[in-house]
């Protein structure tokens, strides 16, 4: 399915940028060909570009910063330059959400609005609009500044950038019109095409009441990145909570794309069938993506609260064994221990001497023409968007700040909450490999959830906002690639809140500061509008590394 969504995106960019051949296309009108495309089939090439262009940029890029992945040859160009925090000159690596936001649904999506607005299909119009603000969100947090102003004026070579305050109240404008537009009747009943597979609404199947709750849950993510605000206590705490008691239920309520994996084209890209590609540019023979990091590894061996276990076989937290593998081979110094494989990882800059190093994503070893996947990381894995689990996270950390956590019953609810969801996420959507582990015991969740590892309901004192964002990095780990950067950043990478977090020697961090923004695209932005870059100080080598506004008091 996902050539036939390529081949659509292809088409209507091609038509719309075909504006200044008015006449052209008046003398060859042509019902075959059709120069107007309608929503119903710019749908589902558009939801495929939302999985495509974050999936590109987190693993390539965002997940060395958040170190949810790392590399094995700590020489490598990938390694080198991203896990150092900086940036290799020239490339289009992490620059690819720009290009989603641009050009891959860019005026697609402006398309797909403006033909739903036109003829009354409002729960496309609203779809759409939805789409729109997440798209925007999604890269003002990447990149910072915008356009949001003129990006798609027929005939404009050069554009101006908007700071953050404006995109992201522009994202609420969005949102708003979604919700709008969700709340009308249209006068053809749409229900039917929405729900086709070929055609239709591959998220919520045009479900109107999720696609609101899925807006409301983009309200709350981003009023709880401004938590360094002066307002946010007074103000912005209660947005939060606000829009997280409107957004989604529990885990089946989740966004996602689908896949049915018949064949690469039509199979997450995280999954074997596309990791032994060069589709999503981790060939099967590359040292310098996709390895399990000792930040991840940490957490879920007891480093949450405690110490984590050194070398380990196993883990109280059952989602040790279903989201990481253990080594399929060994050094010297790290042997099995009785005959159990051992947990490894790679310590990000640094690489790692261990013969055969275990990976996450669904990477085909060297020499080998199978592997089976796990987690997330399989041809048929729905491929997350939002969950019930990240919210429940901000909802916490909403409760902590705003009530100082003195005696806050609520935001330990909201934090156990968020735990026993990513064990719901799993058994529900992380078991799709053909070979599938175990789903997660009630016994297995009730002794992690007993454990010194979870604050007890009983003492809401004991929580800290470390118990919260170490938690939701586990929950986000793998896929919110933009969310889980947004974490760090607002709490400066903090070591007392990620306290797995390997911090980095100054010395060999690139600039000798972390980064906190990616590039915008460089083909587009650095080639063609360079001086509207120089004015916002986006031509100086360290530019990565200037903090963004919604991390700033």
């Amino acid at each position: 399915m996902r050539n036939i969504y390529k081949l659509l995106t292809i088409t209507t960019a091609l038509l719309a940028t075909a504006s200044g051949c008015t006449k052209y296309l008046d003398i060859n009108s042509n019902p075959v060909v059709p120069q107007i495309v309608k929503a119903e089939l710019l749908l589902p090439p558009i939801e495929y570009q939302m999985c495509n262009g974050t999936e590109q940029d987190y693993t390539r890029s965002i997940s060395k910063l958040t170190q949810n992945m790392a590399g094995v040859d700590a020489s490598s160009v990938a390694t080198y330059y991203w896990e150092q925090h900086g940036y290799p000159g020239a490339s289009d690596v992490g620059g690819v959400v720009w290009r989603m936001v641009y050009f891959d649904l860019g005026i697609n999506l402006e398309n797909l609005i403006k033909d739903a607005v036109a003829n009354q299909k409002y729960e496309y119009a609203g779809i759409g609009y939805a789409i729109k603000a997440w798209a925007y969100q999604i890269g003002t947090d990447e990149y910072g500044p915008l356009n949001i102003t003129d990006a798609f004026t027929a005939g404009q070579l050069t554009y101006s950038y908007q700071d953050q305050p404006d995109v992201y109240a522009k994202v609420r404008e969005w949102g708003n019109l979604s919700v709008k537009y969700m709340n009308m009747t249209s006068p053809v009943n749409y229900a039917p095409t929405l729900q086709a597979t070929a055609t239709g609404d591959g998220i919520y199947k045009g479900d109107k009441t999720k696609w609101k709750k899925f807006v409301y849950g983009l309200f709350a993510l981003q009023y709880g990145h401004l938590v360094n605000k002066a307002e946010y206590k007074t103000q912005y705490a209660d947005s939060v909570v606000k829009y997280v008691g409107l957004s989604l239920a529990n885990e089946t309520e989740d966004a996602s794309i689908y896949f049915n994996a018949a064949t690469y084209v039509d199979a997450n890209p995280l999954g074997p069938l596309n990791a032994g590609t060069s589709n999503t540019g981790l060939l099967n023979s590359s040292t310098g993506y996709g390895r399990q990091t000792t930040t991840i590894l940490g957490l879920l061996t007891g480093g949450v609260r405690g110490t984590p276990t050194p070398s380990p076989t196993t883990s109280l937290d059952p989602r040790l064994s279903r989201f990481l593998t253990p080594g399929l081979a060994v050094s010297a110094s790290n042997p099995t221990s009785n005959g159990s494989p051992i947990y490894n990882a790679v310590t990000p800059t640094l690489g790692s001497n261990l013969t055969t190093e275990p990976t996450v994503l669904g990477y085909l070893p060297s020499g080998q023409t199978y592997y089976n996947g796990k987690y997330i990381f399989t041809d048929k894995a729905r491929y997350p968007i939002m969950t019930y689990s990240q919210l429940q996270f901000a909802l916490a950390e909403a409760y902590f700040i705003k009530n100082s956590n003195v005696g806050n019953t609520a935001a330990v609810t909201a934090y156990r909450n968020g735990i026993s969801a990513t064990f719901d996420f799993y058994n529900q959507y992380g078991r799709t490999a053909l070979t599938p582990d175990a789903a997660i015991s009630t016994t297995e969740i009730s002794n992690y959830m007993a454990s010194s590892e979870v604050v007890q309901l009983a003492s809401p004192t004991d929580l800290t906002i470390a118990d919260i964002m170490q938690q939701k990095y586990i929950a986000q780990w793998g896929w919110a690639g933009t969310e889980t950067w947004c974490d760090l950043r607002k709490y400066k990478y903090s070591p007392t809140v990620f306290r797995t977090y390997y911090q980095i020697p100054t010395a060999t961090l690139m600039f000798g500061k972390y980064a906190y923004r990616n590039r915008p695209r460089y083909n587009s932005e650095y080639v063609w509008n360079a001086a509207a870059l120089n004015a916002i100080g986006g031509l100086a080598p360290n530019y990565n590394t200037v903090e963004m506004w919604f991390s700033q008091p």
